[in-house]
């Protein structure tokens, strides 16, 4: 790209960390999403007009997902695909402008904001991104806290590292597990170190040592520590 900046350390440390973890997320997005989305269709049976309107909503929305799922998961994926659709199946957007109150459709607005930032469309990214809503249970809660770094990494990508501590921290807070905690506290000591706040950084990383000693974060947060005066 033409207006490309050059980056210090500190920021290649930043892009190296928000590309190895969004493609685990990636990797790994169908079972994450499969989970939810039978807790979502489950609880639609429980309540309000499931028979009549509920029910047949929420399973066309995640049929119209899963289209747009297996472009999104593909071992090439276009994500341009995967937000449009075409004749062939359903995109992104589609599932939004049809069935946007669904739990698919609240899903797919954390997808297209994926879409969006894998495109280099960082407004769109953050629009999508911050369009979806938190929803409850364990495998909610690992959606929950990748959306939140998501926008962190937008944020980071607009160069705006304080939004983008307080999108990793919400994201530490969303799910207390060894793996997205510690992982969004690296990315906030990160950015706080690029913000030139040595102290608050390393205040994070000593957490990741202190509290989730055995997540694959607390060999580089121990690395970092080095590095931080």
């Amino acid at each position: 790209m033409a207006n490309e900046k050059v980056l210090n350390p500190e920021e290649e440390t930043l892009g190296s960390a928000m590309s190895k973890t969004e493609v685990f997320f990636e990797e790994n997005a169908s079972k994450v999403m499969y989970a939810l989305l039978v807790l979502l269709v489950l609880a639609a049976a429980v309540f309000g007009y499931k028979k009549l309107v509920s029910e047949p909503r929420v399973e066309k929305a995640a049929a119209m997902l899963s289209d747009a799922q297996y472009r999104f998961e593909s071992t090439t994926p276009d994500f341009e695909l995967a937000l449009n659709g075409d004749a062939n199946g359903a995109g992104f957007l589609d599932v939004i402008d049809q069935y946007g109150s669904t739990p698919a459709g609240n899903l797919a607005k954390h997808y297209a904001g994926i879409c969006y930032l894998r495109l280099g469309e960082l407004d769109k990214a953050a629009e999508y991104l911050a369009k979806y809503s938190s929803v409850r249970g364990i495998p909610g809660a690992v959606i929950n806290a990748q959306n939140l770094g998501l926008q962190g990494d937008v944020a980071v990508d607009k160069g705006d590292y304080a939004a983008a501590v307080k999108f990793y921290d919400k994201a530490v807070a969303a799910a207390d597990n060894n793996f997205t905690a510690p992982l969004y506290l690296r990315k906030a000591a990160l950015a706080l170190r690029a913000e030139g706040k040595n102290a608050e950084a390393e205040a994070r990383l000593e957490r990741i040592l202190n509290e989730y000693p055995m997540s694959s974060d607390a060999r580089e947060a121990d690395k970092l520590l080095g590095t931080v005066e």
